[in-house]
């Protein structure tokens, strides 16, 4: 065999059997490889960042990598802002960019860079395969590296020679490591310390946000020995969620630093599990960049990556928790009527969201309301935009679609965002998977013209600046996504889009629905 095929053997062997790839010339014979592999599933991407985005919805809903397979440096970069987004939610992903033969690296030819520098920062784990017998052991150090703790991006480069030429050593299967576990020390201090606060906040991430977690953390909202009822908080933005009817619902920080500020006013003891300490997106004009509150104590009982599940039971026994009396799941909300907004999106979500659907949330400033609302819904899984860096919505939902193809996934974008990386949607024609896909077009960056007012360049509160609108020319997303595949509809009232999104629901294949906003939206 030559490495290609060794690096596909010994992907198999770890249980990586899904590849998110736009190739080129140097990946020809690692193509080859993975065509000939039956039980393989290659899928193509027609941009990088489509690639890495899918990988990373893959990971979360999966707990396993897909890999990525990237042409060279600039393929990696171009898939680089999804796989900040991927570090952030700590997603074991799998990268494979070719590189030149090791012999022509010398040469500087055009497509020349030093991938590993490119790849360090969104990596947690690279190395490059330079001679055929190192590729299966590598592949298979790379994928056990990717489970962390905590999870992130693992980069093996491969050269072509190494891809072509022979060998006959594989790699053995990768060993998931267990999470550290948690001192009992560090479970009795943050006990204490919550059972003496006056305004307690247990602030959670990672693990905690499912099914699990999420039993354990409503058992501590009374606890026994507790002075005053605990507050459950998530990040911002978590990497997964369990949500819906019949789950604990965890107030959420803010995204803009003044509210949250507001928010936790007067808390006196916050202790971490699974998550950092909260800090604002962004640094402002005499603002703090940390969100807790002046005197608040803030203690990590567990950092991301460790054995949040055990701290939280540990927390519980000490704190003695109860059981929360079950909550009626409310009826469904009546049909939303008037004009459409993203507050009517959200109560048609609510409505027609399917038992087990998976939303992917690139909205920016209109998820919020949708958040909110479907709170009751049908139970859920929420993916965010964990690193910040828009156009994940439609790569996330091609691979939570791979990864789970018996769940109905929902995408959720704002349009300027979607442009980002519009390219996900011929993918998800092309390998019809069950998505449906909400843009929500305005027209313009609202979430820029918000800023623009709030570092105080616009204080004045003028109309969005060229830079930042979206129509000269306006988007006709109808005619694009049906040039892509999709059958598409464009919504102008609630009525319609709430019979659009039923309608979704009970069909199969990929969808797009146009939800048409005012620019003030």
């Amino acid at each position: 065999m030559n490495g290609a095929e060794a690096l596909v053997q010994t992907l198999a062997r770890c249980g990586v059997n899904t590849y998110f790839a736009n190739p080129g010339t140097s990946e020809m014979h690692l193509v080859s490889a993975l065509a000939r592999e039956r039980d393989v599933r290659l899928i193509l991407c027609l941009f990088e960042g489509v690639a890495t985005g899918a990988a990373d919805g893959y990971g979360r809903m999966r707990g396993v990598p897909a890999a990525t397979l990237l042409h060279l440096g600039p393929g990696y970069a171009n898939g680089g802002a999804n796989l900040h987004n991927a570090r952030k939610a700590m997603t074991p992903l799998l990268n494979i960019v070719g590189d030149h033969a090791t012999y022509h690296r010398r040469f500087d030819a055009p497509l020349t860079s030093d991938i590993a520098a490119w790849a360090a920062p969104n990596s947690r784990w690279v190395k490059s395969a330079d001679k055929a017998d190192e590729i299966g052991p590598l592949a298979s150090e790379a994928v056990t590296s990717s489970y962390g703790p905590p999870g992130g991006c693992a980069t093996l480069i491969v050269p072509a020679d190494s891809a072509w030429s022979s060998t006959s050593v594989l790699g053995h299967a990768s060993i998931r490591p267990n999470g550290p576990s948690v001192d009992a020390a560090a479970v009795s201090a943050a006990a204490a310390a919550l059972a003496a606060a006056a305004k307690p906040v247990l602030f959670l991430g990672g693990e905690c946000l499912r099914e699990a977690g999420l039993q354990i953390a409503a058992r501590l909202v009374n606890a026994r020995r507790l002075r005053t009822p605990l507050r459950i908080m998530s990040e911002t933005f978590p990497a997964r969620q369990a949500r819906g009817s019949g789950r604990l619902a965890p107030s959420r920080m803010m995204y803009f630093a003044e509210q949250a500020l507001a928010d936790l006013d007067g808390v006196d003891v916050m202790v971490t599990v699974g998550a950092s300490e909260p800090i604002a997106f962004f640094a402002y004009p005499g603002r703090p960049s940390r969100l807790a509150p002046e005197g608040c104590r803030v203690t990590s009982l567990a950092q991301p990556g460790a054995n949040v599940i055990d701290a939280l039971s540990g927390l519980s026994d000490l704190l003695e928790g109860t059981t929360l009396a079950e909550r009626a799941a409310p009826p469904p909300p009546p049909l939303p009527q008037g004009a459409l907004n993203p507050k009517t999106v959200g109560i048609s979500l609510a409505r027609h969201l399917p038992n087990q659907a998976i939303i992917s949330d690139d909205g920016v400033t209109s998820s919020l309301p949708i958040y909110l609302l479907t709170s009751d819904a049908q139970p859920h899984d929420w993916l965010a935009l964990t690193g910040g860096a828009i156009g994940q919505g439609l790569p996330l939902a091609v691979g939570a679609a791979v990864a789970c193809p018996e769940r109905k996934v929902i995408s959720l974008n704002g349009d300027g965002a979607a442009m980002y990386t519009i390219q996900a949607l011929w993918t998800i024609a092309r390998e019809r998977l069950d998505v449906t896909v909400i843009i929500f077009a305005n027209d313009i960056y609202a979430i820029l013209q918000i800023e623009l007012a709030r570092t105080g360049t616009n204080s004045s509160g003028a109309p969005a600046l060229p830079v930042l609108r979206l129509d000269d020319p306006s988007i006709n997303w109808s005619k694009l996504g049906e040039s892509l595949g999709l059958r598409c509809s464009e919504c102008l009232t609630a009525e319609s889009f709430d019979a659009a999104f039923a309608h979704a629901m009970q069909t199969a294949g990929p969808e797009l629905i146009v939800v048409r906003l005012p620019p003030s939206v």
